[in-house]
């Protein structure tokens, strides 16, 4: 295979080629790992590079299949991690010296299962540190840069996760997501980003930011390779108390049916407020290509979605704060100033506060439950803006500025307050070429049905096909 062939593959292409022996995992993680020489030092995606480990995966998987043991469609697929899920043997920063070089005891359970799917592990990815942010502007590990403009942001927190899967630096990584931070770098870098209901995935072994909030994510080159991953690593674990108990269907079948006579909610009011323009009108082209695949289309408002930001910061702060806390007292220096900020912040959060943060958010998912009796997935744009340069604070929208992080996970917010799986895939581009993200939520445990209708987009549009490099 050429250097293009490799760029423009998905999991889904290159999977049959294994299983078939007409491809080798060595070769292709080979391929993975020279990338990663060329382009990390520009764009800093990785943070370790597991390199003589990964083609030691490599040649056991080629081993396995030779002997007919074939594990499935990740078996010999090269994949990546965000830097804040333990890998057995490796170091976990989590973005941040407060950890040092805390090397992991044990792999968290999502390694466990990607092992067994026979997936090839190259590494652990850059962060916001400790995942709380939006930018992935980070002071002890340098910035990841936007692989569309290496002076932009990729988003955050999961910013590696995102320009590792867009400049083809893996086939597939895992990020977290707690406000936004799967779909927020796979908006702003390109890539079809999924975060499963609350619950899905065991975030066993992944240092928490947000227990109630936390979720663990998917990042891939489009909605059928996300399928791939999430069946492989979701499931019920008796290490993660929120772990829920439901049967893990097959995600790639029925991912061709059609979406005539789906029918999707169109959210106005706090989802059309404060977007660029170039936003607003990729997302309404593609509101129209669903009318086109023959989805019944109609315009919703949530009018509780407005209180989401700040109830989300409440209940955010106090539980990071909670988590940090043994930390923030003796070793606060060591933490980044916009992040020990945030924690500091949780000091200030009453009992009170937090408790009717979180009777606010019952309300919000009965308001919302009710709603979607009449839909089967809303839809509305991922992050109101494209990618903004390196250290921009604020951005102009309409006659408001509004802080960057702000801005960028505003949208993103209300589907991790009720736990709903929500999935980013790309609609179109900026005037300045940049990607822009378009989100389509679901009802709990139904993803089928959400990468059901980003599958349909996906195959009759181009956007998600052009790669940066």
């Amino acid at each position: 295979m050429s250097d293009q062939d490799f760029v423009s593959a998905t999991i889904s292409d290159l999977s049959p080629l294994i299983q078939e022996r007409k491809l080798s995992p060595v070769e292709i993680t080979r391929w993975h790992l020279e990338r990663i020489s060329k382009l990390n030092g520009s764009l800093n995606a990785f943070l370790t590079v597991l390199a003589d480990d990964a083609i030691s995966q490599a040649r056991t998987a080629e081993n396995e299949i030779a002997r007919g043991h074939y594990r499935g469609p990740l078996h010999g697929i090269p994949i990546a991690l965000k830097d804040i899920i333990a890998v057995k043997g490796v170091r976990m920063t989590c973005g941040s010296r407060v950890l040092g070089d805390r090397v992991s005891t044990r792999d968290a359970t999502v390694v466990a299962r990607l092992r067994e799917a026979g997936a090839v592990l190259l590494g652990t990815l850059h962060l916001h540190e400790f995942a709380w942010g939006a930018t992935s502007i980070n002071p002890h590990f340098g910035n990841a840069r936007n692989p569309w403009n290496p002076d932009r942001i990729p988003g955050g927190s999961s910013g590696g996760s995102a320009v590792a899967v867009a400049a083809s630096m893996a086939m597939a990584t895992l990020g977290t997501d707690t406000g936004g931070s799967v779909r927020i770098p796979s908006s702003l870098c390109g890539t079809t980003g999924l975060k499963p209901t609350y619950g899905r995935i065991s975030r066993d072994g992944v240092f928490p930011l947000c227990n109630s909030l936390d979720h663990v994510g998917v990042l891939t080159k489009n909605a059928r390779d996300a399928a791939l991953v999430l069946r492989a690593i979701a499931g019920t674990d008796s290490r993660d108390p929120a772990s829920a108990h439901r049967q893990v269907p097959d995600y790639s079948q029925g991912l061709e049916d059609s979406i005539r006579g789906i029918r999707v909610g169109c959210l106005r009011g706090f989802f059309a407020e404060d977007l660029s323009d170039d936003v607003k009108s990729a997302v309404e082209t593609a509101v129209g290509h669903l009318l086109d695949l023959g989805a019944q289309v109609e315009e919703l408002s949530l009018p509780l979605m407005n209180h989401v930001p700040g109830t989300s910061l409440a209940i955010m702060t106090a539980e990071s704060y909670a988590v940090h806390e043994h930390f923030l007292r003796e070793r606060a220096y060591e933490y980044g100033a916009d992040v020990r900020l945030r924690l500091l912040m949780g000091a200030m959060v009453s009992a009170s506060q937090y408790l009717k943060a979180q009777r606010f958010r019952r309300l919000l998912c009965e308001q919302t439950a009710q709603a979607m009796n009449r839909f089967d997935v809303l839809v509305a744009p991922t992050t109101p803006i494209a990618a903004t340069p390196i250290g921009q604070e604020v951005i102009t929208l309409g006659n408001r500025q509004i802080a960057v992080g702000t801005s960028l996970s505003r949208l993103t917010r209300p589907a991790n307050m009720m736990g709903l799986p929500a999935i980013s895939v790309r609609c179109g581009f900026s005037t300045e070429g940049l990607p822009l993200g378009f989100q389509i939520i679901g009802r709990p445990f139904e993803e089928a049905t959400i990468l059901r209708v980003a599958h349909a987009y996906q195959t009759t549009t181009e956007w998600h096909r052009r790669r940066p490099l």
